[in-house]
Order: structure tokens, then sequence, then C-alpha cells
């Protein structure tokens, strides 16, 4: 039995959110930090080793709406094309109970709990399991303490409303700060691994 590593990225503000005020399509407070040079190298970090994607169904809509144009783009910045090419190429698992079959290359469709998924992309295959940017996913696997690695980019603004990632009422858990780098607008992206 193997036992892959489950890392898991989102950018969050100050009080915690991953989106704005304004709803699951709100990242105006994001926007200015999305291609940073710390956002760019973190993302490239996030990947490294990682074999197999795991997205919540609306992320893997607008992931596979956007990234097959930039792989395909000789023009892009090599770290976005990296990654771009890193999800196009990589195994996808996507969670979804209204999906019936996967509409991309190389994706399964699963309606499932998070947890189940996870454990069994744990006990299968080789390399890293990232939860890609899905707060869907990502929570349920906190709840569960199933995460092994978190790749934060905090953003120095503050949402006011919206959700927040840590939900009350989580398992209680130690992280140890692994990687740091803050970037030329205040944005600090970080590593954490779970201490068990």
């Amino acid at each position: 039995m193997t036992d892959r590593t489950v890392t898991a990225n989102l950018v969050l503000t100050l009080d915690g959110r991953y989106h704005g005020a304004g709803g699951p399509a709100d990242f105006a407070a994001f926007a200015p930090y999305a291609t940073t040079e710390a956002a760019r190298d973190h993302m490239t970090r996030m990947r490294e080793g990682a074999t197999t994607a795991v997205l919540g169904r609306l992320n893997a809509e607008g992931f596979m709406g956007f990234w097959p144009a930039v792989a395909a783009d000789e023009n892009a910045d090599p770290r976005d094309r990296g990654y771009a090419k890193w999800l196009v190429d990589t195994e996808k698992v996507v969670l979804s109970s209204t999906l019936t079959e996967a509409p991309w290359a190389r994706t399964r469709v699963v309606n499932a709990p998070a947890a189940d998924v996870i454990t069994e992309l744990k006990a299968t295959g080789e390399g890293d399991i990232l939860v890609n940017s899905s707060a869907s996913v990502i929570k349920p696997l906190l709840a569960a303490d199933l995460i092994d690695r978190l790749h934060l980019v905090i953003v120095p603004e503050i949402a006011g409303g919206a959700a927040r990632l840590f939900d009350d009422g989580l398992p209680p858990t130690k992280w140890t700060l692994t990687h740091q780098q803050t970037g030329t607008l205040g944005e600090l992206a970080v590593t954490y691994t779970r201490t068990r």
C-alpha cells in the first residue's frame, strides 16, 4: 500500500476568505496578485511531485476553460505554461454530483465524499495528490485531517464577508512552516506541512 502526500492550495485574504463578499465569482481582491513573481513561483512549487489533481466541479470547469490555451501559448510566462501543461496532462479527479461524464481528457468524475475519494487515492498510485484551489474539497479534508501540506497565498486585503477556509469545529492540528516568500505587493506565499 502506498501512502501518498495530500497537498492543497488556495489563495486567501487576511480575514481567511477565498472569494470576495460578492460571492463565489468575486475575485477582485485576488486578481492583482495572480501574476506576481511570488504567485508564479508558488504555482510551480505546489505542482512539483504531484501526479493527480483533485478539483471540485466549478473549479474544473473554470480551469479547463482557461489553462489549455495557456499550455499552447508559446509566449506565455514559462511558469504559467508549465502549470498549464501539467494540469492538461496529469490525471484529474473531479468531485461532482451533477456531471455524469468528464468533458476533459485524463479526467474521471466521482460522486462521493471527498474524504472517501482521497483515502482511496492515497492507497493507489504514486506521487502527490494536489487538491487544486477547490475549497469545497479542501474543507472536508481539513475536517478529516487528511491534508499533509497546505500551499497558501495570503493577499493583503480584507474581504469583510464570504466563506472562510478554516471553519469552527476543525480538529486541532499542528503545522510547520516549510517555505515562505514575500511578494512585491505584500502577498505572502507560504507552505505549511502537517506535523504528525
